[in-house]
């Protein structure tokens, strides 16, 4: 009897990444970022590969998963160095701004005003500190929502990084991509390294008047800020005044 091939699940979502992926492939200069964007999408070719069905009968012998690809955290380079900021200071209003989503959709944080925001200042996708931080946020994203707020990650990496990334590790907050102009937000925020280029791990609680009323900034960009400080902070703000 012959048997049914298997079915490439992701084979449709796999052809819309490789159409934009050509669409701004040709845009990007040569960089660090771009070589890392081009490995990654050597990856997906390699995984869409290994794990299509073959011409015949029998399913494809699959290689490398997705979940090898969510795990490639564990075994990357490690990023460490101190804070090169301090970020804005609490009593601040906090700076509107506009960047695209993993789906290239404008989003500002205005949009948000009425409800409390956790603004998350992170490195990048893919590192190990930033796939373990992102990950727990969506893990106790029902925490989160439960106090009324939004989540959303920051980072100077493509809406094509993002969206990617975002698959694997299974998050489903948005993630702005401040890549163009490099980091701009992220200055605005007090937050951007210089040496990197890219910005320190950053925690800003925005409240619903969009006045922030908590800022912590990794001592070291290696350094995973405790999530139930966090909490603390965003149930203090039944206790702030409203802003005039």
């Amino acid at each position: 009897m012959t048997s049914t091939p298997a079915t490439p699940v992701t084979t449709s979502r796999l052809q819309q990444l490789e159409e934009r992926f050509a669409d701004i492939g040709d845009q990007l200069d040569d960089s660090p970022v771009t070589e890392a964007l081009s490995v990654l999408h050597a990856i997906v070719q390699e995984v869409a590969r290994q794990t299509s069905p073959p011409a015949g009968d029998l399913p494809a012998t699959i290689g490398t998963t997705l979940q090898d690809v969510a795990d490639l955290y564990l075994t990357a380079p490690p990023m460490s160095g101190e804070a090169e900021s301090t970020g804005l200071p609490v009593g601040t209003a906090a700076p509107d701004f506009t960047l695209p989503d993993a789906n290239g959709q404008p989003v500002s944080l205005s949009d948000f005003r009425g409800r409390p925001v956790v603004l998350v200042f992170y490195p990048l996708d893919w590192s190990p500190g930033c796939s373990r931080q992102l990950e727990l946020y969506q893990q106790e994203l029902a925490e989160f929502e439960a106090r009324g707020a939004a989540v959303i990650g920051v980072s100077v990496d493509s809406i094509y990084s993002h969206g990617a990334w975002a698959t694997v590790r299974g998050i489903t907050f948005p993630l702005l991509a401040d890549f163009h102009p490099k980091g701009e937000v992220a200055r605005r925020y007090g937050v951007w390294r210089n040496s990197d280029g890219f910005s320190d791990r950053a925690l800003y609680v925005i409240d619903a008047d969009g006045v922030i009323r908590y800022v912590d900034v990794s001592p070291r960009v290696e350094h995973l800020p405790d999530i139930y400080d966090l909490f603390t902070a965003l149930d203090q703000l039944t206790h702030q005044p409203s802003a005039a």
